[in-house]
Protein backbone atom coordinates (compact mmCIF):
# COMPACT_ATOMS: atom_id res chain seq x y z
CA UNK A 1 0.00 0.00 0.00
CA UNK A 2 3.40 2.57 0.41
CA UNK A 3 2.77 2.79 -3.48
CA UNK A 4 -0.46 4.69 -2.82
CA UNK A 5 0.54 6.94 -0.38
CA UNK A 6 3.59 8.06 -2.68
CA UNK A 7 1.15 8.83 -5.19
CA UNK A 8 -0.72 10.40 -2.37
CA UNK A 9 2.24 12.40 -1.89
CA UNK A 10 3.33 13.20 -5.44
CA UNK A 11 -0.19 14.67 -5.94
CA UNK A 12 0.01 17.30 -2.97
CA UNK A 13 3.65 18.44 -4.52
CA UNK A 14 2.39 18.80 -7.70
CA UNK A 15 0.06 21.20 -6.53
CA UNK A 16 2.20 22.53 -3.83
CA UNK A 17 3.13 25.56 -5.67
CA UNK A 18 -0.72 26.81 -5.43
CA UNK A 19 -0.97 26.61 -1.65
CA UNK A 20 0.33 30.13 0.04
CA UNK A 21 2.09 31.89 -3.12
CA UNK A 22 3.70 34.09 -0.97
CA UNK A 23 4.72 31.95 1.60
CA UNK A 24 7.49 29.41 0.34
CA UNK A 25 8.27 28.56 4.06
CA UNK A 26 4.77 27.35 4.61
CA UNK A 27 5.10 24.88 1.83
CA UNK A 28 7.77 23.64 2.35
CA UNK A 29 6.71 22.82 5.84
CA UNK A 30 3.47 21.42 4.94
CA UNK A 31 5.15 19.13 2.21
CA UNK A 32 7.17 18.01 4.78
CA UNK A 33 4.39 17.45 7.21
CA UNK A 34 1.92 15.39 4.76
CA UNK A 35 5.45 13.02 4.37
CA UNK A 36 5.48 12.74 7.43
CA UNK A 37 2.16 11.43 8.02
CA UNK A 38 1.79 9.45 5.01
CA UNK A 39 5.50 7.23 5.61
CA UNK A 40 3.19 6.67 9.17
CA UNK A 41 0.20 5.67 7.41
CA UNK A 42 1.93 3.36 5.09
CA UNK A 43 2.81 0.89 7.64
CA UNK A 44 -1.08 0.70 8.99
CA UNK A 45 -3.02 -2.00 7.72
CA UNK A 46 -6.10 -0.91 5.71
CA UNK A 47 -8.30 -1.39 2.59
CA UNK A 48 -6.82 -1.20 -0.65
CA UNK A 49 -9.79 -0.02 -2.38
CA UNK A 50 -10.59 2.71 0.12
CA UNK A 51 -7.28 3.98 0.06
CA UNK A 52 -7.28 4.08 -3.94
CA UNK A 53 -10.60 6.27 -3.46
CA UNK A 54 -9.06 8.42 -1.14
CA UNK A 55 -6.69 9.46 -4.17
CA UNK A 56 -9.39 9.72 -6.56
CA UNK A 57 -11.33 11.70 -4.17
CA UNK A 58 -8.38 14.25 -3.03
CA UNK A 59 -7.55 14.69 -6.96
CA UNK A 60 -10.78 15.94 -7.71
CA UNK A 61 -11.07 18.28 -4.18
CA UNK A 62 -7.36 19.64 -5.29
CA UNK A 63 -8.64 20.12 -8.48
CA UNK A 64 -11.50 21.64 -7.91
CA UNK A 65 -10.14 24.14 -5.13
CA UNK A 66 -6.94 25.15 -7.35
CA UNK A 67 -7.77 24.04 -10.78
CA UNK A 68 -5.59 22.12 -13.44
CA UNK A 69 -1.97 22.55 -13.14
CA UNK A 70 -0.74 24.42 -16.04
CA UNK A 71 2.11 21.95 -16.19
CA UNK A 72 0.20 18.88 -16.98
CA UNK A 73 -1.69 18.06 -19.99
CA UNK A 74 -3.32 14.64 -21.45
CA UNK A 75 -0.31 14.34 -23.97
CA UNK A 76 2.39 14.36 -21.07
CA UNK A 77 0.67 12.74 -17.73
CA UNK A 78 -0.98 9.37 -17.67
CA UNK A 79 -4.82 10.90 -16.90
CA UNK A 80 -5.62 8.72 -13.66
CA UNK A 81 -1.69 8.01 -12.53
CA UNK A 82 -1.46 11.46 -11.02
CA UNK A 83 2.36 10.85 -10.95
CA UNK A 84 4.94 14.04 -11.17
CA UNK A 85 5.64 13.30 -14.63
CA UNK A 86 6.87 15.25 -17.98
CA UNK A 87 5.31 18.74 -18.12
CA UNK A 88 3.10 19.67 -21.00
CA UNK A 89 4.33 19.56 -25.06
CA UNK A 90 2.70 23.27 -24.76
CA UNK A 91 5.56 24.25 -21.60
CA UNK A 92 7.83 22.58 -23.45
CA UNK A 93 7.69 24.50 -26.60
CA UNK A 94 7.55 27.73 -24.90
CA UNK A 95 11.00 26.95 -22.97
CA UNK A 96 12.54 25.27 -26.19
CA UNK A 97 14.07 29.18 -27.53
CA UNK A 98 16.86 31.01 -26.00
CA UNK A 99 19.86 33.16 -27.73
CA UNK A 100 23.08 31.36 -28.12
CA UNK A 101 26.04 32.14 -26.25
CA UNK A 102 28.72 32.99 -29.21
CA UNK A 103 29.81 35.53 -31.29
CA UNK A 104 27.15 34.77 -34.06
CA UNK A 105 24.42 35.92 -31.78
CA UNK A 106 24.66 39.72 -33.07
CA UNK A 107 25.82 41.45 -29.89
CA UNK A 108 29.05 43.58 -29.81
CA UNK A 109 31.51 42.27 -27.77
CA UNK A 110 34.39 44.16 -25.66
CA UNK A 111 37.29 43.65 -27.12
CA UNK A 112 38.50 41.43 -24.31
CA UNK A 113 35.91 38.71 -25.10
CA UNK A 114 37.34 38.69 -28.83
CA UNK A 115 41.18 38.31 -27.92
CA UNK A 116 43.21 34.78 -27.82
CA UNK A 117 41.41 33.28 -24.46
CA UNK A 118 37.77 34.04 -26.04
CA UNK A 119 35.11 31.90 -27.28
CA UNK A 120 35.12 33.26 -30.77
CA UNK A 121 39.22 32.02 -31.33
CA UNK A 122 38.53 28.82 -29.27
CA UNK A 123 36.13 27.56 -31.77
CA UNK A 124 38.76 26.70 -34.27
CA UNK A 125 40.53 23.64 -34.53
CA UNK A 126 39.35 20.16 -34.64
CA UNK A 127 40.26 17.94 -31.70
CA UNK A 128 43.70 16.49 -31.70
CA UNK A 129 43.06 13.03 -29.81
CA UNK A 130 40.37 10.64 -28.31
CA UNK A 131 40.30 10.60 -24.95
CA UNK A 132 42.44 7.90 -23.50
CA UNK A 133 40.97 4.66 -22.95
CA UNK A 134 39.39 5.20 -20.28
CA UNK A 135 35.91 5.03 -21.49
CA UNK A 136 34.40 2.65 -24.36
CA UNK A 137 33.42 4.82 -27.16
CA UNK A 138 29.65 3.00 -28.51
CA UNK A 139 29.38 2.39 -32.23
CA UNK A 140 26.32 2.38 -34.42
CA UNK A 141 25.65 -1.23 -34.09
CA UNK A 142 25.28 -1.20 -30.30
CA UNK A 143 22.70 -3.93 -29.73
CA UNK A 144 23.06 -4.19 -26.10
CA UNK A 145 22.27 0.04 -26.41
CA UNK A 146 18.64 -0.94 -28.01
CA UNK A 147 17.63 -3.43 -25.73
CA UNK A 148 18.51 -1.57 -23.01
CA UNK A 149 16.02 0.87 -24.39
CA UNK A 150 12.80 -1.07 -25.63
CA UNK A 151 11.75 0.83 -27.70
CA UNK A 152 11.43 3.35 -25.92
CA UNK A 153 11.59 7.68 -25.78
CA UNK A 154 13.95 9.38 -23.96
CA UNK A 155 10.72 10.99 -22.45
CA UNK A 156 9.22 7.76 -21.37
CA UNK A 157 12.42 6.88 -19.98
CA UNK A 158 12.29 9.72 -17.63
CA UNK A 159 9.02 9.65 -16.50
CA UNK A 160 8.74 9.58 -12.65
CA UNK A 161 6.19 7.96 -10.62
CA UNK A 162 6.56 10.07 -7.51
CA UNK A 163 8.70 10.68 -4.75
CA UNK A 164 10.51 7.50 -2.67
CA UNK A 165 11.36 10.06 0.12
CA UNK A 166 11.91 13.64 1.69
CA UNK A 167 14.52 14.45 4.08
CA UNK A 168 14.75 17.54 6.10
CA UNK A 169 17.63 16.74 8.36
CA UNK A 170 19.42 20.44 7.29
CA UNK A 171 18.21 23.35 9.40
CA UNK A 172 19.75 25.86 5.93
CA UNK A 173 20.17 25.65 2.32
CA UNK A 174 21.29 21.70 0.95
CA UNK A 175 24.16 23.29 -1.34
CA UNK A 176 25.23 19.51 -3.01
CA UNK A 177 23.78 16.53 -2.76
CA UNK A 178 25.57 13.23 -4.68
CA UNK A 179 25.23 9.43 -4.75
CA UNK A 180 28.32 6.83 -3.66
CA UNK A 181 30.15 5.63 -6.87
CA UNK A 182 28.61 2.80 -8.33
CA UNK A 183 26.15 2.89 -5.19
CA UNK A 184 22.43 2.76 -5.18
CA UNK A 185 21.51 2.82 -1.39
CA UNK A 186 23.75 5.91 -0.15
CA UNK A 187 23.30 9.43 -0.96
CA UNK A 188 25.04 12.46 0.70
CA UNK A 189 24.00 15.73 1.16
CA UNK A 190 26.10 19.15 2.20
CA UNK A 191 24.57 22.20 3.77
CA UNK A 192 25.51 25.89 4.62
CA UNK A 193 24.18 24.91 8.61
CA UNK A 194 27.81 23.35 8.65
CA UNK A 195 27.21 19.93 8.36
CA UNK A 196 26.83 17.15 5.57
CA UNK A 197 24.85 14.27 5.94
CA UNK A 198 25.13 10.19 4.75
CA UNK A 199 21.65 8.73 4.18
CA UNK A 200 20.01 5.46 3.17
CA UNK A 201 17.81 5.56 0.57
CA UNK A 202 17.07 1.51 0.28
CA UNK A 203 16.25 -0.75 1.28
CA UNK A 204 13.16 1.10 3.15
CA UNK A 205 12.56 2.88 5.02
CA UNK A 206 14.80 5.72 4.13
CA UNK A 207 17.21 7.11 6.81
CA UNK A 208 20.05 9.15 8.16
CA UNK A 209 22.43 7.14 9.28
CA UNK A 210 24.93 9.63 10.40
CA UNK A 211 26.20 13.22 10.09
CA UNK A 212 29.39 14.69 10.23
CA UNK A 213 29.43 17.79 12.03
CA UNK A 214 32.84 20.17 12.48
CA UNK A 215 32.82 23.07 9.73
CA UNK A 216 32.29 25.88 11.72
CA UNK A 217 30.90 27.98 8.84
CA UNK A 218 28.58 26.35 5.60
CA UNK A 219 29.54 23.68 3.79
CA UNK A 220 29.73 24.67 0.19
CA UNK A 221 30.48 21.31 -1.26
CA UNK A 222 31.58 17.81 -1.25
CA UNK A 223 32.52 14.88 -3.49
CA UNK A 224 33.45 10.97 -2.16
CA UNK A 225 36.42 9.43 -2.92
CA UNK A 226 36.45 6.75 -5.85
CA UNK A 227 36.13 3.88 -3.02
CA UNK A 228 33.14 5.84 -1.74
CA UNK A 229 35.37 5.24 2.01
CA UNK A 230 36.05 9.09 2.20
CA UNK A 231 34.70 12.35 1.47
CA UNK A 232 36.56 15.79 0.84
CA UNK A 233 34.14 18.66 1.83
CA UNK A 234 35.18 22.36 1.32
CA UNK A 235 33.79 25.34 3.62
CA UNK A 236 33.36 28.66 4.24
CA UNK A 237 35.79 28.24 7.34
CA UNK A 238 38.64 28.31 5.14
CA UNK A 239 38.88 24.81 5.63
CA UNK A 240 38.23 21.40 3.35
CA UNK A 241 37.94 18.25 5.72
CA UNK A 242 38.60 14.53 4.90
CA UNK A 243 36.06 12.18 6.42
CA UNK A 244 35.91 8.68 6.97
CA UNK A 245 32.58 7.16 5.72
CA UNK A 246 32.42 4.19 7.80
CA UNK A 247 33.45 5.98 11.43
CA UNK A 248 31.53 9.28 10.78
CA UNK A 249 34.87 11.14 11.90
CA UNK A 250 37.15 13.98 10.43
CA UNK A 251 40.09 12.58 9.77
CA UNK A 252 41.92 15.50 8.65
CA UNK A 253 41.26 19.34 8.69
CA UNK A 254 43.19 20.94 5.60
CA UNK A 255 43.17 24.72 6.05
CA UNK A 256 43.03 27.09 2.73
CA UNK A 257 46.62 28.37 2.53
CA UNK A 258 45.44 31.77 1.48
CA UNK A 259 42.78 32.24 3.81
CA UNK A 260 40.27 32.56 1.75
CA UNK A 261 36.18 30.50 1.76
CA UNK A 262 36.77 27.29 0.04
CA UNK A 263 33.76 27.26 -2.84
CA UNK A 264 34.44 23.86 -4.25
CA UNK A 265 36.58 20.71 -3.96
CA UNK A 266 37.45 17.82 -6.50
CA UNK A 267 39.55 14.69 -6.39
CA UNK A 268 41.83 13.77 -8.95
CA UNK A 269 40.04 10.78 -10.55
CA UNK A 270 42.67 8.40 -10.68
CA UNK A 271 44.40 9.23 -8.06
CA UNK A 272 42.67 10.18 -5.07
CA UNK A 273 45.79 10.98 -2.57
CA UNK A 274 45.33 13.58 -4.97
CA UNK A 275 42.41 16.24 -4.90
CA UNK A 276 41.97 20.36 -5.87
CA UNK A 277 40.17 23.31 -4.10
CA UNK A 278 39.06 26.48 -5.21
CA UNK A 279 38.41 29.24 -2.98
CA UNK A 280 37.04 32.76 -2.97
CA UNK A 281 40.41 34.62 -3.58
CA UNK A 282 40.71 32.55 -6.90
CA UNK A 283 42.94 30.61 -6.20
CA UNK A 284 42.98 26.92 -7.38
CA UNK A 285 45.53 24.25 -5.31
CA UNK A 286 46.31 20.84 -5.79
CA UNK A 287 46.57 19.12 -1.87
CA UNK A 288 48.31 15.34 -0.91
CA UNK A 289 45.34 14.12 0.99
CA UNK A 290 48.75 11.86 2.58
CA UNK A 291 50.50 15.55 4.34
CA UNK A 292 47.51 17.92 3.71
CA UNK A 293 49.58 20.13 2.00
CA UNK A 294 49.88 21.67 -1.44
CA UNK A 295 52.44 20.69 -4.20
CA UNK A 296 55.10 22.58 -4.99
CA UNK A 297 53.68 24.21 -8.47
CA UNK A 298 50.60 23.06 -7.59
CA UNK A 299 48.28 26.34 -7.37
CA UNK A 300 47.27 29.23 -9.92
CA UNK A 301 45.13 32.21 -9.64
CA UNK A 302 42.45 33.18 -11.78
CA UNK A 303 40.60 36.84 -12.31
CA UNK A 304 37.74 35.84 -9.95
CA UNK A 305 36.49 33.45 -7.24
CA UNK A 306 36.51 29.93 -7.82
CA UNK A 307 32.89 28.46 -8.31
CA UNK A 308 33.70 25.24 -9.85
CA UNK A 309 35.90 22.57 -11.16
CA UNK A 310 35.56 20.02 -13.27
CA UNK A 311 38.61 17.16 -14.43
CA UNK A 312 38.23 15.07 -17.37
CA UNK A 313 38.47 11.45 -16.98
CA UNK A 314 41.93 11.15 -17.41
CA UNK A 315 42.50 14.05 -14.45
CA UNK A 316 45.34 15.59 -16.75
CA UNK A 317 43.16 17.98 -18.08
CA UNK A 318 40.68 21.02 -15.12
CA UNK A 319 38.65 23.24 -15.41
CA UNK A 320 37.67 25.96 -12.81
CA UNK A 321 34.85 28.69 -13.14
CA UNK A 322 34.70 31.62 -11.72
CA UNK A 323 32.02 34.47 -10.70
CA UNK A 324 33.61 36.90 -13.67
CA UNK A 325 31.76 34.49 -16.04
CA UNK A 326 35.35 33.08 -17.20
CA UNK A 327 36.45 29.26 -17.47
CA UNK A 328 40.07 28.05 -17.38
CA UNK A 329 41.39 25.11 -18.42
CA UNK A 330 44.59 23.78 -16.53
CA UNK A 331 46.51 20.76 -17.62
CA UNK A 332 47.96 18.84 -14.77
CA UNK A 333 50.43 16.64 -14.13
CA UNK A 334 49.78 13.47 -11.96
CA UNK A 335 53.23 12.90 -10.24
CA UNK A 336 53.96 15.96 -9.11
CA UNK A 337 50.56 17.96 -9.18
CA UNK A 338 52.03 20.60 -10.96
CA UNK A 339 49.32 23.35 -12.64
CA UNK A 340 50.08 24.88 -15.60
CA UNK A 341 47.50 27.35 -17.03
CA UNK A 342 46.39 26.80 -20.73
CA UNK A 343 43.01 28.60 -21.50
CA UNK A 344 40.70 31.24 -20.69
CA UNK A 345 37.04 31.19 -22.17
CA UNK A 346 34.92 33.89 -21.52
CA UNK A 347 31.17 32.66 -21.28
CA UNK A 348 29.09 35.53 -20.14
CA UNK A 349 30.98 38.84 -18.59
CA UNK A 350 30.09 38.85 -15.17
CA UNK A 351 27.79 36.05 -14.47
CA UNK A 352 29.03 33.51 -12.05
CA UNK A 353 29.99 29.98 -13.53
CA UNK A 354 28.08 27.82 -10.65
CA UNK A 355 28.83 24.55 -12.08
CA UNK A 356 30.89 22.23 -14.54
CA UNK A 357 30.66 18.58 -15.70
CA UNK A 358 33.03 16.91 -17.92
CA UNK A 359 32.25 13.73 -20.08
CA UNK A 360 33.66 11.55 -22.58
CA UNK A 361 31.03 11.16 -24.71
CA UNK A 362 27.44 11.50 -24.59
CA UNK A 363 26.18 8.91 -27.00
CA UNK A 364 26.08 7.07 -30.38
CA UNK A 365 24.40 10.19 -31.65
CA UNK A 366 26.50 12.74 -29.47
CA UNK A 367 30.18 10.88 -29.44
CA UNK A 368 31.71 14.47 -28.62
CA UNK A 369 33.39 14.88 -25.46
CA UNK A 370 31.70 17.74 -23.66
CA UNK A 371 31.47 19.96 -20.85
CA UNK A 372 28.15 20.61 -19.20
CA UNK A 373 28.00 24.11 -17.72
CA UNK A 374 25.50 26.42 -15.61
CA UNK A 375 25.98 30.10 -15.64
CA UNK A 376 23.92 32.74 -13.72
CA UNK A 377 22.25 33.68 -17.34
CA UNK A 378 19.18 31.60 -17.52
CA UNK A 379 21.18 28.96 -19.36
CA UNK A 380 22.66 25.84 -19.39
CA UNK A 381 25.44 25.52 -21.90
CA UNK A 382 26.49 22.39 -23.47
CA UNK A 383 30.41 22.62 -24.56
CA UNK A 384 32.48 20.44 -26.96
CA UNK A 385 35.72 20.28 -26.12
CA UNK A 386 38.14 20.99 -29.32
CA UNK A 387 41.71 20.58 -27.91
CA UNK A 388 44.26 19.39 -25.55
CA UNK A 389 44.11 21.53 -23.55
CA UNK A 390 40.84 22.37 -22.72
CA UNK A 391 39.40 25.06 -25.35
CA UNK A 392 35.69 24.80 -25.75
CA UNK A 393 33.00 25.57 -28.63
CA UNK A 394 29.48 26.09 -27.77
CA UNK A 395 27.26 23.43 -28.73
CA UNK A 396 23.79 24.47 -27.13
CA UNK A 397 22.61 26.23 -24.63
CA UNK A 398 19.10 24.84 -22.80
CA UNK A 399 16.35 27.55 -21.19
CA UNK A 400 16.51 27.47 -17.09
CA UNK A 401 15.60 29.90 -14.77
CA UNK A 402 19.00 30.92 -12.81
CA UNK A 403 19.82 34.76 -12.17
CA UNK A 404 21.78 34.64 -8.22
CA UNK A 405 21.65 31.04 -7.17
CA UNK A 406 24.35 28.57 -7.36
CA UNK A 407 22.87 25.85 -9.53
CA UNK A 408 24.11 22.54 -10.59
CA UNK A 409 23.56 19.65 -13.17
CA UNK A 410 24.66 16.56 -14.08
CA UNK A 411 24.96 14.32 -17.21
CA UNK A 412 22.56 11.07 -16.69
CA UNK A 413 24.79 8.26 -15.59
CA UNK A 414 23.43 6.07 -18.39
CA UNK A 415 22.96 7.86 -21.26
CA UNK A 416 25.47 6.52 -23.15
CA UNK A 417 23.43 3.16 -23.47
CA UNK A 418 20.37 5.07 -24.77
CA UNK A 419 18.77 6.09 -27.65
CA UNK A 420 19.21 10.46 -27.24
CA UNK A 421 21.24 11.69 -24.37
CA UNK A 422 19.68 13.65 -21.10
CA UNK A 423 20.95 16.33 -18.97
CA UNK A 424 19.69 17.20 -15.81
CA UNK A 425 19.51 20.76 -14.06
CA UNK A 426 18.32 22.48 -11.32
CA UNK A 427 16.33 25.98 -11.34
CA UNK A 428 15.41 28.94 -9.39
CA UNK A 429 12.04 28.54 -10.53
CA UNK A 430 11.58 25.33 -7.94
CA UNK A 431 11.51 22.98 -10.43
CA UNK A 432 14.11 20.04 -11.75
CA UNK A 433 14.56 19.83 -15.90
CA UNK A 434 15.87 17.43 -18.04
CA UNK A 435 16.75 18.00 -21.29
CA UNK A 436 17.97 15.96 -24.66
CA UNK A 437 20.30 16.52 -25.89
CA UNK A 438 20.76 15.71 -29.22
CA UNK A 439 17.60 17.32 -30.05
CA UNK A 440 17.31 20.66 -32.30
CA UNK A 441 13.82 21.57 -31.01
CA UNK A 442 11.61 20.55 -28.28
CA UNK A 443 14.79 19.75 -25.90
CA UNK A 444 12.91 19.81 -22.67
CA UNK A 445 11.83 16.25 -21.71
CA UNK A 446 10.36 16.69 -18.74
CA UNK A 447 9.94 18.95 -15.39
CA UNK A 448 9.75 17.54 -12.01
CA UNK A 449 7.78 19.49 -9.60
CA UNK A 450 7.92 19.48 -5.56
CA UNK A 451 10.60 21.54 -4.10
CA UNK A 452 9.09 25.15 -2.80
CA UNK A 453 12.58 26.69 -2.74
CA UNK A 454 15.43 27.53 -5.79
CA UNK A 455 16.68 23.63 -6.99
CA UNK A 456 20.31 23.92 -6.27
CA UNK A 457 21.74 20.14 -7.50
CA UNK A 458 20.65 16.98 -8.88
CA UNK A 459 21.94 13.77 -8.99
CA UNK A 460 21.03 10.09 -9.99
CA UNK A 461 21.97 7.11 -8.18
CA UNK A 462 23.75 4.35 -10.60
CA UNK A 463 21.23 3.08 -12.30
CA UNK A 464 18.89 5.75 -12.83
CA UNK A 465 16.48 4.14 -10.51
CA UNK A 466 16.63 7.27 -7.89
CA UNK A 467 16.83 10.87 -8.56
CA UNK A 468 18.19 13.21 -5.85
CA UNK A 469 17.44 17.01 -5.53
CA UNK A 470 17.98 19.67 -3.13
CA UNK A 471 17.09 23.26 -2.66
CA UNK A 472 17.61 26.13 -0.33
CA UNK A 473 15.28 25.64 2.32
CA UNK A 474 17.14 22.36 3.33
CA UNK A 475 14.81 19.67 1.91
CA UNK A 476 16.56 16.71 -0.19
CA UNK A 477 13.83 15.13 -2.66
CA UNK A 478 14.70 11.03 -3.74
CA UNK A 479 12.53 10.74 -6.99
CA UNK A 480 11.55 7.10 -7.99
CA UNK A 481 11.56 6.35 -11.85
CA UNK A 482 8.88 5.44 -13.36
CA UNK A 483 9.01 1.19 -14.40
CA UNK A 484 12.69 1.39 -12.63
CA UNK A 485 12.94 -0.74 -9.40
CA UNK A 486 15.03 0.45 -6.43
CA UNK A 487 17.03 -2.62 -5.73
CA UNK A 488 19.90 -3.54 -3.81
Amino acid sequence: MAGVWQQVLALDAKYNAYRAPNNPQFRTLYIRRRSQLLRENANKEGDAATRKDYLRLRAQLLNSRYGSPAFSDQGSIKSRSFSLRSISRNTAESYDSLAALGPSDGRKRHRRNTSSGSLKHLYEGPMKRVYDSIEVVPTSAAEASRAMVGGKTVSENYAFAGMHHIFDQHSAAVTSVKFAHDDKTRVACSSLDGSLSICQVIPPPATVICMLKGHKGGVTDFVWSLSNDVILSASKDSTARLWDVAAGTCMRVIHDGSGGEVNCCLFQPLNNNMFVIGNNRCMVQVMNMSTGKGYKGGSSKITGQVQSMAFDSSGKLLWAGDDKGSIFSFTVDVATGKLAKARRITVCDGQAITSISARAWLSREARDPSLLVNCCLNSLCLFKIVSDDGALQLKKTFPIKQRSSYIKSCFCPLMSFRMGACVISGSEDMCVYFFDVTKDSKTCVNKLLGHSAPVLDVCFNCDESLLASCDEQGMVIIWKREGKQAQL
